[in-house]
């Protein structure tokens, strides 16, 4: 165990110590839970104050740093002022009791996940460890381990003095208690209600499923090219055709019929402020998809060229409401079904926009950015193969890729031969794409389902309160879609008034088969306009006045 990198880049991160090749509590910790674990007539554990003090000695054998001093009235304040005297006592009759065990077991769980880590897929590592800024993996997870993490969580006991040298969001639940008591409201306290009934199902019956957790890179490598994602250039030269656009003014992505990936309007550090006071579509995905947080556990902050893939986390609760309406409103049936690794199939994908833009907005190098993030969001990599060649002989274990002249130019490879060895151990030419593509693309291609069917479930991306312009945001995303091979993009207008005509548009621009390319070049000379104070129209009225008059003025350069 003490020679695996990737256990020793994820234990600083841990509150475990590793000894004689095995994972351990210390003394003190395991003494603590095995009182909690026999009930409050042992460990007298039978209030959220009692609590605290319980949290607080385990921490202090740990020789970590004080949380937050409000922490220990939040947890008082839920507990033993918040929900009825009924709830309480099954808390700490029942559920206190059995988070204890499942903390009792997580040496066991760790040691095991990583003995099998190895074995999901040939040549491909999965085990938990830190996934870096600029290195693309992929960690696959137990639902029973997830749920141990977040145990971690829920007794604030994961070290948290290195996170910050890291880029790492926080990850112990006290700023989120010490919230509820600071500032009190319905919708903090609806997010602790997420949380607990998330554990109240764990304890009824622990899920066997599996999630993964994945840093997609876009490709660094390009012909005599340092960039580390597509210019303009290859935008405005784009000739792949706009996929399908449908527009939903009612509804809600996590709730899209379609098998499409689901857009997580992510901060720069995955879960935003799921763990504090934020209340807005990320942190409201991460309360009723608690597992979502395990991933602030090891994947640092996103880098410009960076997304977040996080696939067959379960849906445990219902909500209504949004931001301070937000209330928990009890439990949700996940019924997705599983793929081959028992990971549910809903595919959420964290992509950070830009924050409080306003005219850079309208800048060349901004619109490139957003759409190069976009993009690596987006990207399928068995969809990006599509128009390759690709054969698998069992016998010999050689993959061909050959070329085909309507490749995307995103992705390139010649025939290679395995000869048994790993298929990250092949040996890339330094034109092609890097490696994680590859992988990802073994990983889904070959061993997962088939994702002819997954188009993009998004909204307004980067708008709200980061103040991004909804009709740029849309059109950004529609491109980027469109350009990884996505066959269509559900779009949820949540009702904002800019993208009234949305619909209108979309139907218009397909009706008139403009490319990626046309769309793009439309979209910089709206936007240079816009820059220099040559119009004050948003986009698509800038478009309509001249779609209503003739088309020559908006036929693509």
């Amino acid at each position: 165990m003490e020679n695996r990198e990737d256990l020793n880049s994820i234990l600083p991160y841990l509150p475990l110590v590793i000894r004689s090749s095995s994972l351990y509590w210390p003394p003190r910790v395991v003494e603590a839970l095995k009182a909690m674990s026999e009930g409050p007539s042992h460990s007298r554990v039978d209030s959220g104050e009692v609590l605290w003090q319980a949290i607080s000695d385990m921490r202090r054998s740990l020789s970590f740093s004080t949380l937050q001093p409000s922490a220990s009235h939040g947890y008082a304040f839920l507990f033993d002022e918040l929900i009825d005297e009924k709830e309480s006592k099954r808390w700490f009759d029942e559920i206190i009791p059995a988070l204890a065990r499942l903390l009792l077991q997580f040496p066991s769980l760790l040691e095991m996940h990583f003995q099998n880590a190895d074995n999901i897929v040939s040549g491909i590592k999965t085990g938990l460890r830190l996934l870096d800024s600029q290195q693309p993996g992929i960690v696959f997870l137990s639902q029973e381990l997830i749920g141990a993490l977040l145990t971690c969580s829920f007794f604030c006991l994961f070290p948290d003095d290195n996170r910050g040298a890291k880029h790492l969001p926080v990850i112990n639940f006290d700023h989120l208690f010490a919230s509820l008591y600071e500032s009190y409201s319905q919708s903090q306290e609806s997010k602790i209600r997420c949380i607990m009934h998330y554990f109240e199902r764990f304890c009824s019956c622990v899920p066997i499923g599996t999630v993964s957790f994945e840093r997609k890179i876009l490709p660094a490598e390009y012909h005599n090219s340092s960039t580390a994602a597509p210019d303009a250039d290859f935008w405005s030269k784009s000739d792949v055709s706009l996929c399908a656009f449908k527009v939903h003014s009612f509804g809600l992505i996590e709730d899209q019929p379609d098998n499409a990936l689901e857009v997580d309007f992510a901060n720069k550090y995955l879960g935003g402020g799921s763990l504090s006071r934020g209340c807005v579509q990320e942190e409201i995905r991460f309360m009723i998809n608690p597992e979502l947080i395990a991933g602030m556990l090891f994947l640092p902050r996103m880098d410009d060229n960076e997304a977040i893939e996080i696939v067959g986390a379960e849906r445990f609760s219902c909500y209504t409401g949004y931001a301070s309406s937000f209330r928990f409103a009890g439990e949700y049936i996940d019924k997705k079904a599983m793929d081959p690794f028992k990971r549910r199939r809903t595919r959420i994908v964290a992509i950070d926009a830009l924050c409080a833009p306003k005219m850079r907005h309208f800048k060349d190098i901004c619109l490139l950015r957003e759409i190069n993030k976009a993009l690596c969001g987006f990207l399928n990599c068995s969809k990006s193969w599509q128009h390759q060649n690709i054969f698998i002989d069992e016998g010999d274990k050689e993959i061909q890729l050959a070329r085909n002249d309507r490749d995307s130019g995103l992705l390139r490879t010649e025939t290679t031969a395995l000869h048994g060895t790993p298929l990250n151990d092949v040996e890339i030419n330094r034109e092609k794409p890097a490696n994680n593509l590859i992988r990802a693309f073994y990983v889904e291609g070959v061993h997962c389902e088939d994702n002819e069917d997954d188009g993009v479930a998004t909204g307004n991306w980067g708008c709200g309160v980061f103040g991004g312009d909804p009709e740029l945001k849309a059109t950004i995303q529609w491109l980027a879609a469109s350009q990884t091979r996505r066959p269509f993009i559900s779009y949820y207008t949540f009702g904002v008034e800019a993208l009234q005509n949305l619909d209108q548009v979309t139907k218009w621009i397909i009706s008139h088969k403009w490319t990626v390319g046309d769309l793009w070049n439309m979209m910089l000379e709206y936007s240079a306009q816009r820059l220099y104070k040559q119009t004050s129209l948003g986009f698509f009225s800038w478009l309509l006045p001249s779609l209503a008059t003739t088309n020559k003025a908006v036929q693509p350069p």
